[in-house]
């Protein structure tokens, strides 16, 4: 039997919402056996919001309604063919590499102006791929030009990581749009993944971050997978690429890693037998001393994660914007209807 991710998606909410939560070690065996050797299947979306998606394209919002717009991206997060099946870690890609790079000493950079759109940021080797992204949102754009498109991105980002099990984050609004790519930064301030511990504090202090927020983001390569012809590495960096938690620490800690070079010539680390990566800049986390810290502290505890990393995105995601309104009070979604058992056991 399989279930989409959807229907997990949905569950996960459901046990959280009833507080019916796996103890960790359960939690852990599905993570670490991940979704592939249960056989989900990516869903078309249109049982959990993909029809109302279609009714609703010919309609044209005059006001950002921002409980449509969360409901239409979250139907768009299942397809067939892409990845794992879900558009999700591109768009939490697509939010971040907007948000990254923000310069606090200048106040340039960051969300506001959603810059990636012209050139030459779109160009720029960190942000190969991300076309995908911001095509996908382009239809929710249309229906409601009212919501700019550096909210759209950010918005997207939040319901990807909402939606894989993750967190609750406060979305605030306000954000506008560029006119043109005068405002685009130089390249080369988003990490560069090939480099170690001090590339990754010059780069995230850059932003105004410590080192429990560096590591708290950092978090998110729960969500994913490299590819050769985009970043130049390759792989998932865990088993369960769709889910939101702290796997990705716990893998950093428990598994043994051997710096391998892979197909593009760029040297990754590869786990014991091969179907998992991390890399230089990730491992960096565990050989300094200090990022070490808060990995043990999130591999053994997914909460605290939780807690630390969502003031960190929130802080990612408003640097530099100003004026921006309170945080959106999103409807309740409705109730899933799901076996009273973990969710962990669902299948």
């Amino acid at each position: 039997m399989s279930f989409s991710r959807s229907t997990v998606r949905a569950f996960i909410r459901a046990q959280r919402a009833t507080g019916r939560v796996a103890t960790f070690a359960s939690r852990r065996i599905f993570l670490s056996n991940g979704i592939r050797q249960f056989g989900f299947k990516a869903s078309t979306g249109a049982a959990f919001g993909g029809a109302a998606l279609m009714a609703a394209a010919v309609t044209v919002s005059q006001q950002p309604d921002w409980d449509q717009i969360r409901a239409e991206i979250a139907s768009l997060l299942d397809i067939e063919g892409y990845d794992d099946g879900s558009l999700g870690p591109v768009f939490v890609r697509l939010a971040w590499h907007s948000c990254g790079s923000y310069d606090k000493k200048s106040g340039t950079g960051g969300s506001n102006g959603a810059t990636m759109r012209f050139t030459p940021e779109s160009g720029y080797g960190g942000n190969v791929g991300l076309g995908l992204a911001r095509q996908v949102l382009e239809q929710i754009k249309l229906r409601h030009p009212a919501a700019s498109y550096a909210d759209l991105y950010q918005l997207a980002g939040i319901v990807a990581i909402e939606e894989a099990g993750g967190p609750k984050i406060p979305f605030r609004p306000g954000r506008t749009d560029a006119a043109d790519g005068k405002a685009c930064t130089p390249d080369g301030r988003l990490p560069d993944g090939g480099k170690t511990q001090q590339h990754v504090r010059d780069v995230f202090y850059r932003m105004g971050f410590d080192d429990k927020e560096i590591v708290a983001l950092l978090g998110a390569h729960a969500l994913g997978r490299c590819h050769l012809n985009r970043s130049g590495y390759e792989g998932p960096w865990t088993n369960a690429p769709t889910t939101f938690s702290n796997e990705f620490f716990r893998l950093l800690i428990e598994e043994k890693w051997e710096l391998k070079t892979n197909g593009a010539g760029n040297k990754q680390y590869k786990n014991s037998d091969d179907t998992l990566m991390m890399l230089p800049a990730d491992m960096a986390l565990v050989q300094d001393p200090k990022f070490r810290v808060f990995v043990e502290k999130y591999a053994k505890d997914e909460q605290a994660f939780f807690n630390d990393f969502v003031p960190a995105w929130v802080k990612l995601q408003e640097n530099g914007c100003k004026g921006l309104a309170a945080p959106v009070a999103f409807k309740a979604a409705p109730a899933a209807v799901v076996p009273a058992k973990p969710w962990y056991k669902f299948w």
